[in-house]
């Protein structure tokens, strides 16, 4: 017994060591910048969505860096200045290093924004419209992940509703400020899981049935068929729209998730090695709002800061173009 359990001891450590290994020798995503470009979107005010944790908030730190200013559009006010000192805090830190002279960072605001509540949405984009005389960058990053079955204010799917619903309402309320600043981009993040979901017309409120990895999967789908159909119809505006999946990363996206407390420990060693963290995440998202390699490119898919295929289902117009007019409808948008 005892060599048995030792024999285990063993392996398990070999196997922590050798994931240990693969995580800090194995390819990593590079930062796009590399501390260089500073000053790159000096002048430019980027609009994140969810931008006080995970994804959001690595991407706005980097473009804070950047020299950009940026308004975090968050649900929870509270946590979003929380997080908004913490990056000022980190911020003053860096220009303050063996460089300082290299900074001239960017602003940072707060705004209230919840993305199940289109009561919501339309103050916050009046507000902006109100406040901001220009928007260079609109980044629709906020997300909801396998949730239980539950609505929104307006009494849609969870999922369906924040996901894609709530920032089709506000890119629409802000595509005239986008296109009074071109050039300007919009980025939309969306993921891999796309390609497990459909969108069922018959049922898109999931009333008659719901599996919520499903349901996921068809709010990340609808995020590129929305991109696709959104790049069509701006055409000829200088204004671009992209979509990007940014891999699986360490983020609490997965808070509604249960695992079991025997396998945590496991689950965590494995997360370590393998998963990205929300600055390699973020760097497709960065890339697609910063980069000059991507000026003037619209309507199309990346990660790791490269371009992918997509399935045919996820280039499908007649779909994209029927998604469009229904969700229209759905959060009420008058022709």
């Amino acid at each position: 017994m005892a060599v048995a359990t030792a024999a285990a001891l063993l392996a398990a450590l070999g196997g922590a060591l050798w994931l240990a290994a693969r995580r800090f020798v194995g390819p990593r995503v590079q930062r796009l910048h590399g501390g260089g470009a500073l000053g790159l979107m000096h002048g430019k005010t980027v609009l994140i969505t969810g931008a006080n944790s995970g994804l959001g908030r690595a991407t706005a730190a980097e473009l804070l860096r950047l020299g950009a200013r940026v308004i975090m559009g968050c649900r929870d006010r509270v946590r979003a200045e929380e997080a908004a000192g913490q990056l000022r805090r980190e911020l003053q830190a860096g220009e303050s290093g063996p460089d300082p002279g290299a900074g001239g960072a960017g602003e940072l605001v707060v705004r209230e924004l919840d993305l199940a509540s289109l009561r919501s949405v339309r103050a916050f984009c009046q507000e902006v419209l109100q406040e901001e005389p220009r928007l260079d960058v609109l980044i629709n990053n906020a997300g909801i992940f396998q949730c239980p079955y539950t609505k929104t204010e307006d009494g849609f799917e969870m999922q369906f509703g924040v996901n894609h619903l709530g920032h089709f309402l506000l890119t629409n309320l802000l595509l005239g400020l986008l296109k009074s600043s071109a050039p300007s981009r919009i980025v939309v993040v969306s993921s891999k899981l796309y390609k497990y979901g459909d969108i069922n017309f018959e049922d898109l409120n999931s009333e008659q049935s719901y599996d919520k990895s499903f349901c996921y999967s068809r709010s990340k789908l609808a995020n590129i068929l929305f991109t696709r159909e959104l790049a069509r119809r701006l055409e000829g505006t200088n204004v671009t729209v992209n979509v990007l999946h940014p891999g699986i990363t360490r983020t609490n996206l997965g808070r509604h998730i249960h695992i079991p407390l025997l396998v945590k420990p496991l689950f965590n060693l494995v997360s370590w090695a393998f998963f990205k963290t929300p600055v390699e995440g973020a760097q497709t998202s960065i890339y697609l709002a910063s980069s000059p390699e991507v000026e003037g490119v619209s309507g199309r898919y990346f990660g790791d800061c490269k371009e992918e295929e997509l399935l045919p289902k996820a280039v499908d117009e007649s779909v994209a173009r029927k998604l469009w007019d229904i969700s229209e409808v759905m959060v009420g948008i008058l022709k």
